[in-house]
């Protein structure tokens, strides 16, 4: 079994990065304790206009990395991207049975890539796996969604509570709170491009993200072409740590792509108001 894994990284900063990074060396020792897999590679793509990987975090993570049977590669200089364009930058490097696409702003439990990769070994219908989720304090992110309304997403960028209270039920089924959390989960659903792990061959023959798309619905997207040759789903037995907040309290340039991009995803795949 082959593993690999890519991080996108824009003006990160260090301490999250290197909380990153140690959680996915932790990861790393403990799935070793399970299953004999060859070397690693991970792939930390900086998008910065700025290299914000400097050389000492780098060396860091590198020799730590090289304790564990894992080489880190910075892939740097391009400039901003685009978070799916970055990705894709290794699509041709990796030749993996499975590979993890993550945000710099996570952090995994102990047990994730083992129990992740168990899933994926288990059940070889699957195309991507979404993991279950909680915010810095506490708080589970209902990351799988089922397919969006242009009232909803307008409830939820509001970010209005009497809006949300009143539109509860509506915001509840888009955000699929009715998964079980207690058992794993298959059905038609779109995953959070902040931890994916994916059927690498899959993943090439969708030829990954979508680069049209610079930020936002690019992993709608994805997950809706990957699906074609799969079927998706919810592990709420591999949890993760998200500090990613909402669009709409990250100003009028995340705005703006937002709006942008769903624009592209509806003409693509139907737009639906209500």
């Amino acid at each position: 079994m082959k593993l690999s894994i890519s991080v996108v990284c824009y003006d990160s900063p260090l301490i999250q990065l290197q909380s990153l990074l140690d959680s996915l060396i932790t990861s790393i020792k403990h799935l070793r304790t399970h299953y004999e897999l060859p070397t690693i590679p991970i792939f930390f793509i900086d998008n910065s206009n700025e290299v914000k990987v400097t050389p000492e975090l780098y060396r860091w993570g590198k020799t730590r990395l090289e304790e564990r049977n894992a080489e880190l590669h910075l892939i740097s200089g391009h400039g901003n991207i685009g978070y799916g364009r970055g990705h894709n930058l290794v699509l041709n490097r990796i030749d993996s049975d499975f590979h993890l696409l993550l945000n710099p702003d996570v952090t995994l439990e102990k047990d994730v890539l083992f129990r992740g990769l168990s899933c994926m070994r288990e059940n070889k219908e699957i195309a991507a796996l979404s993991p279950k989720t909680i915010d810095l304090e506490g708080n589970k992110q209902y990351l799988c969604k089922n397919y969006p309304s242009i009232f909803t997403l307008l409830i939820r960028g509001l970010g209005l509570v009497v809006l949300e209270k009143i539109f509860s039920g509506r915001l509840s089924a888009y955000e699929m709170r009715d998964l079980p959390e207690d058992k794993f989960t298959i059905r038609k659903m779109l995953l959070s491009g902040c931890f994916m792990l994916v059927d690498t061959a899959t993943l090439k023959a969708v030829n990954g993200f979508d680069e049209v798309y610079f930020l936002y619905f690019e992993d709608f997207d994805l997950s809706i072409r990957l699906s074609e040759f799969g079927k998706l789903a919810y592990a709420p037995q591999v949890r993760i740590t998200h500090s990613g907040g909402k669009t709409s309290s990250k100003g009028s340039w995340h705005v703006w792509n937002f709006c942008k991009s769903g624009v592209r995803f509806f003409n693509t795949y139907g737009w639906r108001f209500l």
